[in-house]
């Protein structure tokens, strides 16, 4: 079949295409899933970073 004669071989390609397919459709099915929430402790990092930043 398609010029590969070890089975193991024709397997691990077929699972590679296979992967990478359920790959792509796992990352369309979950791409907006993450809630996006910004919290108060996020605030506070933040504006020290840019303070630190604001220094150099």
């Amino acid at each position: 079949m398609i010029g590969i004669d070890d089975p193991y071989v024709l397997f691990a390609y077929f699972g590679t295409i296979l992967v990478a397919i359920v790959s792509v459709i796992y990352g369309l099915v979950r791409r907006n899933a993450a809630l996006d929430l910004v919290t108060e402790e996020d605030r506070h990092w933040a504006r020290e970073a840019q303070e630190v930043e604001d220094g150099l």
